[in-house]
């Protein structure tokens, strides 16, 4: 009788969560929700706030809990209260409404939109056109095309440089929203150099360095990925494209969700490995409910992936040394004079 040959025993593929690093908050945002909380510290409630602060529910609600208004426009404000403008960015009209309002106002812009902004400045004191790179409605392109509304062009990617205009093709720049995907800016610069060889790029890479990062890790991620989760809000931009990203990148599905509560459990259909990234606007906490979500459903193995660390600190805005509760009494005071 000839010897019995083992069947192999089957086992199931370990489940494992691959955690991009760096993910969720970046200087900027630290900056700017830090600023509406000491504002609330300082200053007592309520404190108004310019649009979103930085794009996600999550942190808009807590604010709200805490005594901040959210507005549409400085002129939803009353006179003589404090505003702060998001991270975003404004254009100069802002600021003007805000004069005009009698308000105290804190500028929460991110100070790489700020740099933009700068540039926007320079290039059109030299009377350059200026092909700004970005998604049509998005509030930091507003504020940024706000600047020099008469030298700027909204160029929304590559399908969009056939419509491209300019005075002179030798004097033109190109400038960028902070939180496009690294890889289509570039595909939109290509296109538009391919139009106009003398294109000028700006001083330095106007994608912000929490973006690359982000993109970096997810890239990384996704290419050992049967799903990629990206926590989120859907009006946010660079969590969106972290999910573009990954899809581009070797990831079989992709998904945004605010929290663990929109995990569709039918996603995790023959999957082993799970990429998990956050938008810049992201508190840590959301990452943890949607971990602890995953391992209550077997997936217990947990890899970071990071492929570069970050140090960037951005201190306060100034607005934050000075009364601005007297500043604000003392501009209501003028304005019912002014009225009167």
């Amino acid at each position: 009788m000839g010897a019995m040959t083992a069947t192999p025993v089957s086992r199931p593929a370990e489940r494992r969560i691959l955690l991009a690093a760096p993910r969720g908050y970046c200087a900027g945002v630290d900056r700017a929700v830090i600023a509406v909380e000491q504002a609330l510290e300082q200053y007592g409630a309520p404190v108004y706030v310019r649009h979103e602060i930085v794009h996600n529910k999550y942190v808009v609600r807590s604010l709200e809990q805490k005594g901040a208004i959210f507005v549409d426009e400085a002129t939803d404000v009353p006179p003589g209260e404090i505003v702060i403008f998001s991270a975003h960015g404004v254009a100069p009209t802002v600021h003007e409404e805000a004069e005009r309002g009698a308000l105290a106002t804190i500028d929460a812009t991110c100070p790489l939109v700020t740099k933009v902004h700068k540039e926007a400045i320079r290039f059109a004191k030299d009377d350059y056109d200026i092909l700004l790179i970005g998604h049509e409605g998005h509030e930091e392109v507003i504020g940024t095309s706000g600047e020099a509304p008469d030298h700027i062009t909204l160029v929304d990617g590559p399908e969009d440089v056939p419509n491209v205009e300019v005075r002179d093709p030798d004097k033109v720049v190109w400038l960028s929203q902070t939180t496009l995907s690294v890889d289509e800016t570039m595909e939109t610069v290509e296109a538009l150099q391919g139009r106009y060889p003398n294109l000028l790029s700006p001083p330095s890479d106007d994608i912000c360095y929490a973006t690359q990062n982000r993109q970096t890790a997810i890239k990384m991620v996704a290419a050992e990925s049967d799903l990629v989760l990206v926590v989120g809000s859907k009006n946010s931009s660079n969590s969106v494209r972290l999910v573009e990203t990954a899809l581009n990148h070797g990831a079989s599905a992709g998904h945004l969700v605010d929290n663990a509560s929109e995990i569709d459990e039918a996603w995790l259909d023959g999957v082993t490995t799970i990429g998990l990234s956050s938008g810049a606007s992201v508190p840590e906490v959301l990452i943890d409910g949607v971990l602890e979500w995953l391992r209550e459903r077997g997936w217990e193995g947990l890899e970071v992936v990071q492929p570069v660390k970050e140090h960037m600190t951005f201190s306060l805005p100034k607005e934050l040394r000075r009364d601005l509760r007297a500043e604000a009494a003392e501009k209501r005071k003028q304005h019912a004079e002014d009225a009167g």
